[in-house]
């Protein structure tokens, strides 16, 4: 398998999930302002949508959008525990907790990237964040991970996108549920081996 990523973006989560799963593949750089691959690819051949992530299976395929890679690479390796069980119901708890993060934090996390956004519409998006992410840390309260004590795809995504606020301005520190669950995840050996391949921390020795 063929990871397509770019540093710290949202693909984060499948490349911390390829590595929990204990998975053969490779990655594969994606410069997202030229639209080109490390090996010099025009990134839309292997994908037309233009952006990451992206996983192109040993048979040719590709599948985009993170929260269906994440529960893909999950039922492959069901032993590895990283979702409940296709049909049940805390599987579609998995999938309820993977598509708030998509579109309550994802977007508007993604949003303050823009620098030509308004400072009036940064005001608006970060109000509505901190909103969601007081949500948040009444959810984990209590709990080690999203989905109670066991370490799922969900915490991968919630991990990635909880980071980005270092880089917009947006300060975990009020929330100590989440500052606690960020040190929680960036503990473990597959995100730290996960930052470090891709540059965002030093490499261990």
């Amino acid at each position: 398998m063929k990871l397509y990523y770019s540093p710290g973006a949202c693909s984060l989560s499948p490349h911390i999930v390829l590595r929990e799963g204990g998975f053969d593949f490779q990655l594969v750089r994606v410069d997202l302002q030229t639209g080109q691959t490390e090996t010099g690819t025009d990134y839309k051949t292997i994908t037309p949508n233009g952006y990451v992530p992206a996983l192109q299976l040993d048979n040719g395929q590709v599948l985009t959008e993170g929260p269906a890679i994440v529960q893909y690479l999950a039922d492959r390796v069901p032993q590895k525990h990283l979702a409940p069980a296709a049909g049940s119901f805390e599987r579609y708890r998995l999938m309820e907790w993977l598509n708030f993060i998509s579109t309550e934090l994802h977007k508007g996390f993604g949003a303050l990237f823009n620098p030509k956004l308004p400072d009036e519409a940064k005001a608006v998006l970060k109000a509505q964040l901190k909103n969601r992410l007081e949500y948040v840390n009444q959810r984990l309260a209590g709990t080690s991970f999203a989905m109670g004590e066991t370490f799922t795809v969900v915490d991968a995504y919630l991990f990635t996108v909880l980071g980005w606020g270092q880089y917009v301005g947006i300060d975990l520190a009020p929330w100590p549920a989440l500052t606690a669950y960020q040190g929680r995840g960036a503990a473990r050996p597959a995100v730290q081996a996960a930052l470090a391949a891709e540059g965002l921390i030093p490499a261990s020795a």
